[in-house]
């Protein structure tokens, strides 16, 4: 049966892609599951449920065109508001990915890691965490970066806490604190700039998320929920970024 026009499409842009210089670090606010669910008429946690193998559409794609760092905003600090049920349910959803994942996190050589706060998450969470973590280090492909429990606002007050608490005892000075500085006592130490901002369920805000990491991020948002994100809506926001002049503040030579 003949390639659909949609498959072939997908394909060349895909080859496209491999040929152009790729984003080294894609940060994404996985908006909209619960909406996603409600439209169908089905439970919020069904949209959860389903957003899963969207994770895992993200993360065989980027390992596939070699991104280097891939963060997924998978909590935010003002979620705990939501109902417990909820709460409840998403907590066992992250334990059994970091348990069921694991077979495809070691064979496409991901990476994880998870940055923001730990002290509200369930033992057994962070037992299961620690193993995927410590188990996927040596791997040479992509790093997955899970955003659990983490706010931007709370990461850079963190810093700035560390920062005073170093100068107080004098390892640090305040003529040694710099953007680089900053950025070393952040959750995303070594980890390169966010190139690309990706967030679907159609709302124009960045929600909290990586704030000080976005500042010269490129921005790309689509109606869709997440569940309904394909892999054509990933590769597209991947071509219109090759697409774009990128100034940092500059001009271009022929402006």
């Amino acid at each position: 049966m003949p390639e659909s026009r949609s498959t072939v499409k997908l394909a060349e842009s895909i080859a496209e892609l491999k040929s152009a210089e790729p984003p080294s670090h894609i940060a994404i606010i996985m908006d909209g599951n619960g909406r996603w669910a409600q439209q169908r008429d089905l439970p919020r946690i069904e949209g959860h449920r389903r957003g899963v193998n969207t994770v895992r559409m993200v993360s065989e794609t980027a390992t596939e065109l070699d991104i280097d760092t891939i963060t997924l905003y998978c909590l935010s600090s003002e979620n705990w508001k939501r109902p417990k049920a909820e709460l409840d349910f998403l907590m066992h959803l992250l334990e059994q990915y970091l348990i069921e994942e694991r077979k495809t996190i070691m064979e496409q050589g991901l990476r994880l890691q998870v940055i923001g706060r730990q002290d509200r998450l369930p033992s057994e969470v962070l037992k299961q965490m620690k193993q995927t973590i410590e188990m996927s280090a040596g791997n040479p492909g992509t790093r997955l970066v899970l955003a659990v429990d983490y706010g931007g606002r709370d990461e850079i007050t963190s810093a700035v806490r560390d920062m005073a608490t170093k100068v107080a005892s004098g390892s640090l000075s305040v003529d040694q604190i710099d953007e680089n500085t900053v950025s070393q006592h952040l959750y995303t130490a070594g980890l390169p700039e966010v190139d690309l901002m990706i967030r679907t369920g159609g709302d124009m805000r960045v929600s909290n998320f990586l704030l000080w990491q976005l500042s010269y991020a490129e921005i790309w948002i689509t109606e869709k929920c997440w569940p309904e994100f394909s892999k054509q809506d990933f590769v597209s926001a991947l071509c219109e970024f090759s697409s774009r002049q990128r100034r940092f503040g500059g001009l271009n030579v022929n402006e």
